[in-house]
């Protein structure tokens, strides 16, 4: 939740509408749901992430957490943000498996759920770890967003 709040706090800093806003807190919940069914031992059911504890937790943070709030300020005044730890480890955990194409810093998995060509992708997760800890400009989510395998 803590990677999605930021990337919303990016979309507050920058201006964005609150069409953007949810797109954000959209996408960050499906790459939730799908990072948890790749690393969590046992059957993942997406209804636990409709629960309160799922995504009215992750409505609330994405609005008035502290994280959105930091990000917020990092766009708006340009100072240092060291970004969520979560980011990090789950940035760490997603190239330990190899997971990351270092051509275009997505991240992809080849899916045996659904029929091939299916593709599960992290580009939020993944945007925000290199704007974060990277130095990736803010204003380059907003293609990461408009080209999200979800969109393709």
């Amino acid at each position: 939740m803590n990677i999605v709040a930021v990337g919303a706090g990016f979309c507050d800093g920058l201006r964005c509408g609150d069409n953007t806003k949810a797109a954000v807190i959209r996408l960050g919940l499906m790459e939730m749901i799908a990072f948890a069914r790749i690393f969590c031992k046992g059957q993942v059911s997406t209804a636990t992430f409709l629960e309160s504890c799922g995504v009215a937790d992750l409505i609330t943070t994405c609005y008035g957490g502290r994280n959105r709030r930091v990000a917020e300020a990092f766009v708006k005044t340009g100072k240092k943000l060291q970004g969520p730890q979560t980011s990090a480890e789950v940035y760490r955990i997603l190239k330990q498996k190899g997971m990351l194409d270092k051509k275009c810093y997505s991240i992809i998995l080849h899916c045996v759920c659904f029929p091939p060509p299916c593709f599960l992708r992290f580009p939020l997760f993944t945007a925000v770890y290199q704007i974060c800890y990277e130095g990736k400009p803010v204003k380059e989510m907003i293609s990461c967003l408009q080209s999200h395998p979800e969109h393709i």
